[in-house]
């Protein structure tokens, strides 16, 4: 009986409402919105193609892009085929199944992407801190690991999320202000006590990407050191310049993100519509500019780009 009762809490689907009392500008925002997402789209898959095919490209730095162009078409493809499909008028439900998997691969990919950045962070701690060592550190063998670990991290921190908002009753609650479902926009429908999703919440954010961001900063902070000990300025412009992508890659990546958790939690003077503007800006804007940052900056990747695409742009 108490099955019976717990699964009859539940919503057979959520109403999601995108953003509630800007519904004229919906068609409006959907332009932007699909652009992004076909530019994020094309962007990525042509980087995973050059990379897949190219065997130049089977270094280190480049199977981490490769990594983080999947993470990113997961990202993306988890959440805005809904989003556009709200702001059209096509389709507002979400079965609450469908949600609780929306939510899952959604958090799943963020938190894999910060683990790669970590990994990518480390990489060019070593490459420019310990280049004798760079071979043997990172092997193939290394970096299959990594890229495992960032999938078993990612699963064994989300997967615990799932039983909590089931466990939830919603007593009939199922209008979801937002464009995509996510943790805590689930579990704030929930009629009952949700101090356990909340601290959950908030205690694997500080301990997986909260403590990406403090390891990433610590490894920037020991490049910059051996940077500017390097006696050729030409080599100090090179370093910074490789580096540069990264952190503005970092930056575009978490500062949405987290301010978008806070809101969750503290921010409730925040405007609503700018809380889901920005929630939808750190699952859109990394994917669309990660692979054009990461191509204008490298300019081996350029041509080989170029040289795959169009024919041109020979490698020196």
């Amino acid at each position: 009986m108490g099955a019976v009762n717990q699964s009859s809490s539940q919503p057979a689907a959520f109403l999601l409402l995108g953003l509630a009392g800007l519904e004229d500008l919906h068609t409006w925002l959907s332009i932007p919105f699909c652009l992004m997402y076909t530019a994020a789209l094309l962007g990525n898959l042509i980087l995973l193609f050059v990379i897949a095919t190219e065997q130049s490209l089977h270094r280190p730095m480049y199977l981490f892009l490769a990594m983080l162009a999947v993470a990113d078409l997961v990202l993306s493809s988890s959440t805005v085929p809904k989003a556009l499909s709200v702001f059209w008028s096509l389709s507002k439900e979400i079965s609450f199944h469908a949600c609780l998997t929306q939510m899952f691969f959604t958090h799943l990919s963020f938190i894999a992407e910060s683990t790669i950045l970590l990994a990518m962070a480390f990489d060019r701690y070593v490459a420019i801190c310990n280049p004798l060592r760079y071979a043997t550190v990172f092997t193939h063998a290394v970096i299959a690991k990594i890229g495992l670990a960032a999938i078993a991290r990612s699963f064994c921190v989300m997967f615990p999320t799932i039983f909590l908002l089931q466990r939830l009753p919603y007593c009939g609650h199922s209008v979801m202000p937002h464009t995509y479902c996510e943790h805590m926009g689930i579990a704030r429908l929930a009629c009952a006590d949700i101090s356990i999703n909340i601290w959950y919440g908030f205690a694997t954010t500080l301990l997986s990407p909260g403590v990406d961001v403090v390891l990433i900063g610590a490894s920037y902070v020991l490049i910059l050191r051996a940077v500017f000990r390097l006696s050729s300025k030409d080599a100090q412009r090179k370093a910074v310049g490789t580096c540069s992508s990264h952190a503005c890659v970092i930056l575009m990546f978490y500062t949405p993100a987290f301010f978008s958790f806070f809101t969750h939690r503290f921010g409730r003077n925040v405007p609503h519509n700018i809380h889901i503007l920005l929630a939808n800006l750190y699952v859109l804007l990394p994917p669309m500019l990660n692979p054009i940052i990461y191509t204008m900056k490298n300019r081996f990747l350029r041509e080989k780009v170029s040289q795959v695409l169009f024919g041109t742009g020979q490698v020196r």
